[in-house]
């Protein structure tokens, strides 16, 4: 079993920042990558972005390139989701996801979730 927390979210006006992060404890040595998704109210859960462990080869969506970047620090077990230039669309609560797998984008290949945290963007 792997164990993930996220932390870091919060209210933000638009054009503002955030930075997410998500521990991983457990059997982390099974994770080939880890994932970030976010599901609006009313909305489907929606792949955000994804990070291999080892090589560290970032995924991203078309709406959150050039804004968004993941990174992770192995040391800690840790993966991180930087949000820049923030819109009201990103509004959502974000989970992150653990995969032992190559389909990073598909939601359904994640076989460990965290609990999520709420990013509250105010326009």
């Amino acid at each position: 079993q792997v164990q993930l927390v996220e932390s870091g979210g919060g209210l933000v006006q638009a054009g503002g920042s955030l930075r997410l992060s998500c521990a991983a404890s457990g059997r982390t040595f099974s994770i080939y990558a880890m994932g970030w998704f976010r599901q609006a109210p009313g909305k489907p859960r929606e792949f955000v972005a994804a990070i291999t462990w080892s090589g560290g080869n970032t995924y991203y969506v078309d709406s959150v390139k050039g804004r968004f970047t993941i990174s992770r620090d192995n040391a800690e077990n840790t993966v991180y989701l930087q949000m820049n230039i923030l819109k009201p669309e990103d509004t959502a609560v974000y989970f992150c996801a653990a995969t032992s797998t190559i389909l990073l984008t598909t939601m359904g290949e994640y076989a460990y979730w965290g609990q999520g945290t709420q990013v509250t963007v105010s326009s």
